[in-house]
């Protein structure tokens, strides 16, 4: 078993030597690690930035808190002195409760403002890892097309009849597989391939 796996890897690699595929592999080999480390970065960006939003949340929270606190104190306020006799001694003192309250509100909303500025730009990561993860896009659609001619060019000629000439593996996923017979539409017909492969 394991002479038959050896036969099957060396004229594997033969194969691909002569279709040119072992620089591709090689290719690959060196540009996976650099996905890797650009995923990280993804990762580790995406988690920053979480961070930033939650912790200006649990910041501008309380602050909130506090405004509707304020308000109702002094909504409250003058909802008492409107109905008790005329007092003009309440009315200075609510008149003072309220604009020390509207002098706190000010202060509280450009705090708030702060916040809500940190969570704006605790997105900035995003047009950077947007362009990462286009890099990884390409790489990662380059690769397939590539283990796809692999595959067709090791398909036995009536797989490749079956399939429509090979040629619809290269077009991807269909959006409308049903009813057309040269798309590779589900998981079983991917198996049956690599099962006629040998795999």
């Amino acid at each position: 078993m394991l002479a038959r796996i050896g036969h099957i890897t060396r004229s594997l690699h033969e194969s691909l030597r002569q279709l040119g595929l072992d620089r591709t592999l090689i290719k690959v080999a060196h540009d996976i690690p650099d996905v890797r480390d650009r995923l990280n970065y993804v990762a580790r960006m995406t988690e920053q930035a979480a961070q930033r939003v939650l912790n200006a949340t649990d910041a501008a929270i309380p602050i909130q808190e506090r405004i509707d606190e304020g308000a109702e104190e002094i909504l409250d306020g003058w909802r008492e002195t409107l109905k008790a006799p005329f007092s003009e001694a309440q009315y200075r003192d609510m008149a003072t409760l309220t604009m020390q309250c509207l002098a706190d509100m000010r202060n509280d909303t450009g705090a708030t403002k702060q916040q809500l500025l940190e969570i704006m730009m605790a997105q900035d990561f995003q047009d950077l890892t947007g362009q990462v993860i286009r890099r990884i896009t390409d790489l990662t659609q380059a690769l397939e097309r590539q283990l796809v001619q692999l595959l067709i060019d090791f398909s036995p000629e009536e797989v490749r009849r079956e399939i429509g000439g090979g040629n619809s593996l290269m077009n991807g996923p269909q959006i409308h597989a049903e009813g057309n017979s040269d798309v590779v539409a589900d998981q079983g017909q991917v198996d049956d391939l690599l099962d006629s492969l040998g795999f």
